[in-house]
């Protein structure tokens, strides 16, 4: 957005905004396709969920065609539970990814499947790298399938997933991606990175609201998984079966969930699809994140990694700086940001998704610049440690 005409509409109802990964601030029109009700097998529901399927599918870009999308209910964890019972078999192995909280879900997730699996741990937020994945399925021929976060929102480290898929294909073994907070905004496109599945959900990148997430794989993975689940609710194949079958959700939809991400879908493609969206939030974190600087705040991550879905910075080692009224602070100011998740040193993070622009950024550095001189902290400057800590990932 260039200009204030153009700058998207504040909350109508006057809530705060949300800076976290989602759930988002909505628009206005996503909240009000929610005041209509729909009867799930209805003729005009079923063509709802048929066109949010299409219009998540083109996403992909060329080769989609290879691809069908299933939507599941729940939230995006219900989604990734489904992927992983679905699509590994049960004599499977996987190799998890992990550099923060969502890489260890996945691994406590197949703990819970009774899944073999091993980890790479790069601890909070180091990126896992090409050759270290390669030497991992070198030496393990048992591992049939790689599991990738695409932003680990722990850190909003971007992971470097063409790298990853390169050399797992290169291994002969089978990639799938957790996209939860970035699809839709970060390209995916499957000419470009191979993968099986991925999956992503409503209340993130497309600006809907939470209810249901989506898995989009393979054709020929999806036939291939009937029987693997040993879940009836989450058995991503038998959803499929049904959904292209008779057009109708398994068990009872979301429905007013469906209808308010139609409308985002809309939204998403009139603002120029993935690029558009894209290209907003980073604006969004390029604005934000200079300006938090200038007062004083450092980042996690060095420019390289930093995604334009969150981001994380150091706490400041003023000893008037607590967190929890700093969030107190910013709250009644009308922003809502996110605790850190980092073990070694202490952190919050700042979303840069949902219905926001620069403007609503600029006015996020003003609240923060005007709360650290309620609290009295003179520099946002963090403390030495954490700077040791970030000079772990230059080298």
């Amino acid at each position: 957005m260039t200009s204030r005409d153009n700058a998207i509409e504040s909350p109508r109802l006057g809530e705060p905004y949300l800076l976290t990964p989602g759930p988002l601030t909505t628009s206005y029109a996503v909240k009000e396709a929610m005041l209509r009700d729909w009867g799930s097998w209805d003729d005009d529901f079923r063509a709802m969920t048929a066109e949010m399927r299409t219009r998540l599918l083109a996403m992909l870009g060329q080769g989609a065609d290879d691809f069908d999308c299933v939507p599941m209910q729940g939230s995006g964890t219900f989604s990734v539970e489904a992927m992983l019972g679905s699509f590994v078999p049960r004599d499977g192995k996987v190799l998890v990814l992990a550099n923060g909280a969502y890489g260890q879900r996945t691994a406590q997730t197949l703990a819970y499947l009774g899944r073999d699996h091993v980890v790479l741990d790069k601890g909070d937020y180091l990126p896992p790298r090409g050759d270290e994945v390669a030497q991992i399925l070198a030496d393990d021929p048992a591992i049939t399938h790689v599991v990738a976060i695409h932003c680990e929102t722990s850190s909003g480290i971007l992971n470097p997933v063409e790298e990853i898929s390169q050399v797992t294909y290169a291994a002969g073994r089978k990639l799938l991606v957790d996209s939860m907070s970035a699809f839709g905004a970060i390209p995916l496109e499957v000419a470009q990175v191979r993968y099986e599945a991925l999956v992503s959900s409503a209340n993130k990148c497309i600006e809907g609201v939470p209810g249901f997430g989506f898995v989009i794989a393979r054709k020929s993975e999806l036939e291939a998984a009937k029987g693997n689940s040993t879940s009836m609710s989450l058995d991503v194949h038998a959803q499929w079966a049904t959904m292209n079958k008779t057009g109708q959700w398994r068990f009872t939809p979301p429905t007013h969930v469906v209808a308010a991400f139609l409308e985002a879908l809309r939204a998403h493609e009139a603002e120029g699809g993935v690029e558009g969206r894209g290209a907003r939030y980073t604006r969004n974190r390029d604005v934000m994140v200079a300006g938090l600087r200038e007062l004083g705040f450092e980042t996690l991550l060095k420019d390289r990694w930093l995604s334009p879905i969150i981001v994380t910075f150091f706490c400041p080692a003023d000893p008037k700086f607590v967190f929890s009224e700093f969030y107190d602070l910013m709250k009644a100011k009308g922003f809502i940001i996110y605790p850190g998740k980092l073990t070694v040193v202490e952190s919050f993070r700042i979303g840069c998704i949902g219905q926001m622009d620069e403007h609503v950024m600029r006015q996020v550095i003003a609240a923060a610049k005007d709360t650290l001189a309620e609290m009295g902290v003179k520099t946002a400057t963090p403390p030495a440690r954490a700077l040791e800590e970030r000079a772990k990932l230059a080298a």
